[in-house]
């Protein structure tokens, strides 16, 4: 009764404790709940946690993540929370049904949205809810998630996506539910590594599948498909020729802070990074750094270095985290950190602040 009574935040938890290690206490033993008691037991939970404060709500969300007699009204609401609290809950939580998840999808954020796409065993209604909606960055963790219960149908949606979407074609390459009709799809995207991987998985016969891939690069070249074909040479032989083009354009002044915006919207991640580093004298495995980190303010650091606005740097940071897992983490609190990169300071201090927060290559 004083825990109840008392408004510090550590009485609070240790109350939230307490109960939960009854509930335990009582499933251990098999003990029924009464319907009374439940009731009760989710008013209290319902109290406690939603006034409790970030710390508290993040300890509780790995306590509760397993436990399939927590409240389901409180588990959604966790699952909202921002997204390190609400990650685990997402991930494991029993009491999320596929209503839960599919109502998630529309009413979270992409973090969120991604969560829900790598969580394990996901079934056939969810997975077409993602298909549909269509995020890039969704897509992918969802064919980087090989237990789900991906459909003949879903894949093939999915592998028709991944002319579109680059970031599809690796992990469908190498999904247990990849069949060979569809691998033979795919072979003609893929670059020459995935195609080797493919043809020896499935015994393609690649004398027949380079003959189709010929054809589309000829059809490709005369403009009759849009289809995007994969590298024909090595990952390293493109980066030197994006290296290249990114050299060319700079030299002949037409590398400009608009550029980062036109290729993001083209989908051309590696190439963004590229053109930072240049227009910012950064290197480009500091620029890979800060956007693989959990810290979008360090993105917005290098774009404030090279002149982006800040009103521009909200739709740079949703592209490259569609783009890239979404990866830069940190939700909408860290766009709103992200804001103080703009200033009141001069584009050089922005960079030195940069490479002082990434640290040398």
């Amino acid at each position: 009764m004083t825990l109840a009574r008392s408004r510090e935040p550590g009485d609070r938890e240790r109350l939230l404790t307490g109960i939960i290690d009854l509930c335990e206490a009582g499933r251990a033993k098999g003990e029924p709940t009464h319907p009374d008691v439940q009731a009760l037991l989710n008013s209290i939970f319902m109290t406690l946690v939603v006034e409790a404060e970030r710390d508290i709500r993040h300890r509780l969300s790995e306590r509760l993540a397993d436990a399939d007699w927590a409240p389901s009204a409180l588990i959604n609401i966790m699952a909202l929370d921002e997204i390190e609290i609400a990650r685990p809950i997402i991930a494991r939580s029993p009491v999320l049904n596929d209503h839960d998840l599919v109502r998630l999808l529309v009413q979270a954020t992409l973090e969120h949205q991604i969560e829900i796409a790598r969580r394990p065993r996901l079934s056939p209604p969810v997975v077409d809810a993602i298909i549909e909606r269509d995020e890039p960055a969704v897509l992918t963790a969802l064919a980087a998630n090989e237990t789900a219960e991906i459909s003949d149908q879903a894949m093939q949606r999915l592998v028709d996506r991944s002319r579109d979407v680059v970031a599809l074609r690796s992990p469908l390459a190498r999904h247990p539910r990849m069949s060979s009709n569809l691998a033979e799809q795919l072979y003609v995207l893929v670059g020459h590594a995935l195609r080797e991987a493919l043809a020896s998985r499935f015994n393609l016969d690649t004398a027949r599948m380079q003959g189709a891939l010929d054809e589309a690069l000829r059809a490709a070249h005369r403009g009759e498909t849009a289809i995007e074909i994969g590298p024909i040479e090595q990952d390293e032989d493109r980066e030197d020729m994006e290296r290249s083009l990114i050299e060319k354009l700079d030299s002949a002044g037409q590398l400009r802070p608009g550029y980062l915006l036109r290729v993001l919207r083209e989908g051309r991640l590696q190439l963004f990074i590229m053109a930072l580093a240049r227009l910012g004298d950064f290197e480009p495995p500091q620029i890979r750094r800060a956007i693989d980190s959990a810290k979008p303010e360090l993105l917005a650091l290098a774009c404030s270095a090279v002149g982006i606005d800040r009103s521009v740097f909200p739709t740079i940071l949703e592209h490259v985290r569609q783009l890239n897992g979404g990866r830069p983490g940190g939700g909408d609190e860290g766009l709103r950190r992200a804001g103080s990169a703009f200033g009141p300071f001069t584009p050089d201090i922005a960079g030195m602040a940069f490479r002082q927060a990434v640290g040398a290559v």
